[in-house]
């Protein structure tokens, strides 16, 4: 079993960055890629990027792409969602999901941070 925790989320101003973190611990070994999700009040669940568990490959969003980047620790088994130029619309709690299989479902996911950006 994998268990994923998020932090980092808060409150900041339109244009501003926050740094979400996600610490995986368990048996992460057989994680083969990394996603981060999110989910606005009233709105369906989307996807905000992925990255192999490998630390390569990661990909976007069209919504977030140039403004948000992903990066991982291997060492620490911790990945990272950094967000710049951020808009009222980015809020949303977001989550980390993990899964096993390239291209297949994400089986383990984190209990959410929330991320407000005021205008």
């Amino acid at each position: 079993q994998v268990q994923l925790v998020e932090s980092g989320g808060g409150l900041v101003q339109a244009g501003g960055s926050l740094r979400l973190s996600c610490a995986a611990s368990g048996t992460t070994y057989i994680l083969y890629q990394m996603g981060w999700f999110r989910q606005a009040p009233r709105k369906e669940r989307e996807f905000v990027g992925g990255v192999r568990w490998s630390g390569d490959g990661a990909y976007y969003d069209e919504s977030v792409k140039g403004r948000f980047t992903i990066s991982l620790d291997n060492a620490k088994d911790i990945v990272y969602l950094q967000m710049n130029s951020l808009k009222p619309e980015d809020t949303a709690v977001y989550y980390c999901a993990a899964g096993p299989t390239a291209g297949g479902a994400y089986s383990y996911w984190g209990q959410g941070t929330q991320v407000t950006v005021s205008s």
